[in-house]
Parts: C-alpha cells; structure tokens; sequence
C-alpha cells in the first residue's frame, strides 16, 4: 500500500521556485509527523524540513531557513515544501517522510525514526 506520494520536482535555474506535494493516506496524515528530507549525489540523506500537522508546528535546517516554506492542507491530506531562490546546493533527489508513532521533535532531522517515505523528486537547479 502506496502511503506517501511525491510530485513537484525538476529543473529550474538558480533563482527560481519550485513547490513539492506529499500526498499521504489519511492514517499517515493524522499522525502529524511529517518532513521532507533531501539526498545530494554520493551524500548522505539529510533532513530539510518538519511539520507537526497537529498543530503547525515546523522545523527546518539552517541551509534552507527564510528560503523553504513547509506547509499543509489538511482537506487534501497532503504536505507542501515551497521553495525559493533556489541554488545548484539544492541539486538533490527529494523525499517525503512521516512518522506514525510519538516522536521528540528535537529529533526531526534524524531520518532513522521515520517509518513511511516517498519514493523521491528529483531537483535540479542550474547556474
């Protein structure tokens, strides 16, 4: 059972937008927890950006603070990660993730306590 769907990637030049969507089932949605991670060629996956959908409550990594937006629709079960002035530092295959059981969001970042991904985006962006 396919829980997590991503849409939204591709290339843009450096500058540019780009807005992803996590669709998620309706069970995975509600558990709140959920973010979107990023893997650059050779590197290791790193968190992005978190979203508690319970409440709003968002955290994002300093590389992407005042670029990325992280948002939701709770009509439609989906999660969002706009993002702006991007850079070729973006360059990187893309992925949703959530959690289904309590988590301390200190923790965000560590992709290990994710139990459900997406199956990746890729973004390019070109100088």
């Amino acid at each position: 059972q396919v829980q997590l769907v991503e849409s939204g990637g591709g290339s843009v030049q450096a500058g540019g937008s780009l807005r992803l969507s996590c669709a998620a089932s309706e069970y995975t949605y509600s558990r709140g927890r959920m973010a979107w991670f990023r893997q650059h060629p050779g590197k290791e996956r790193e968190g992005v950006a978190f979203i508690y959908t319970r409440d709003g409550s968002t955290y994002y990594t300093d590389s992407v603070k005042g670029r990325f937006t992280i948002s939701q629709d709770n009509a439609k079960n989906t999660v969002y990660l706009q993002m702006n002035s991007l850079t070729p530092e973006d360059t990187a295959m893309y992925y949703c993730a959530a959690r289904t059981s309590p988590m301390y969001g200190g923790d965000w970042y560590l992709e290990t306590l994710y139990n459900i991904w997406g199956q990746g985006t890729q973004v390019t962006v070109s100088s």
